[in-house]
């Protein structure tokens, strides 16, 4: 896997750390972040939407970046169209 580190939560304590990576080998995001809390997660496991499938499948789950990150994200999928030049 070709992992790239793209940034962490500024913010970041001793104990918390969302990060964003990107996979270039699998040209995919890659994401920590807090666990959403069972009234979330719950609610987005309800959530329909045409054509989804109501629920969280067992190899999937809800996580929470602050908005903060927004620009590490920006920065996360620029490098995946740049992989893809390659």
């Amino acid at each position: 896997m070709s992992l790239q580190f793209i940034g962490i939560d500024p913010k970041t304590g001793d104990k918390q750390s969302p990060t964003v990576w990107v996979d270039t080998e699998n040209r995919e995001l890659v994401f920590q972040g807090w666990k959403p809390g069972r009234a979330l997660e719950a609610e987005c496991a309800a959530f329909t939407v045409p054509g989804h499938a109501v629920g969280i499948p067992d190899d999937e789950a809800v996580i929470r970046i602050p908005a903060r990150m927004a620009d590490m994200i920006r920065k996360a999928c620029d490098a995946l169209e740049r992989a893809d030049l390659r």
